[in-house]
């Protein structure tokens, strides 16, 4: 199996479910066998969150990365809770925020960069109530409609 060039795995419920106040990108704490999988494009952040421990660190859970292929009987746990990697000023600031605002913290966009390192984007997010997931519903409503009439125009 030919390994990606770049990976993207996004996290498509996010922006429905949360309105975001600040986004990060952090490093991820991964074993041998877990990045081979993420680089197979064979992960999802789909129902995952962040949270701190009594020590101050940032863990992301519930973070699903497929069992290698092509390892041995030393493979990963799919579902292990996985260290990030920030600067000190800003986890304490997350953490505070977190704290004190009620606010939560959640995977955006799981990527590779140039030097192939896995990194996690997160954002510091509020969820959003029932009336304004159905305004977004109804923007995206009227924005398709819109393309369409335009597109029948235009032809």
């Amino acid at each position: 199996m030919a390994l990606q060039k770049d990976v993207k795995i996004k996290n498509r419920k996010a922006k429905f479910e949360y309105e975001f106040l600040d986004t990060y990108t952090a490093g991820i704490v991964l074993a041998g066998t877990e990045i081979k999988a993420i680089r197979e494009g064979k992960a999802s952040i789909a129902e995952s969150f962040c949270e701190f421990n009594n020590h101050g660190e940032l863990f992301v859970i519930n973070m699903t990365v497929q069992e290698y292929s092509h390892a041995t009987h030393f493979n990963h746990d799919p579902k292990s809770e996985r260290k990030l990697l920030l600067n000190r000023s800003e986890l304490k600031k997350l953490e505070k925020e977190v704290k004190n605002s009620g606010l939560t913290i959640i995977p955006l966009l799981l990527f590779t960069n140039e030097k192939g390192l896995a990194k996690l984007q997160i954002a510091l997010a509020r969820g959003k109530k029932q009336y304004d997931k159905r305004e977004t519903m109804k923007d995206r409503d009227t924005k398709r409609d819109l393309s369409r009439i335009k597109k029948a125009f235009n032809n």
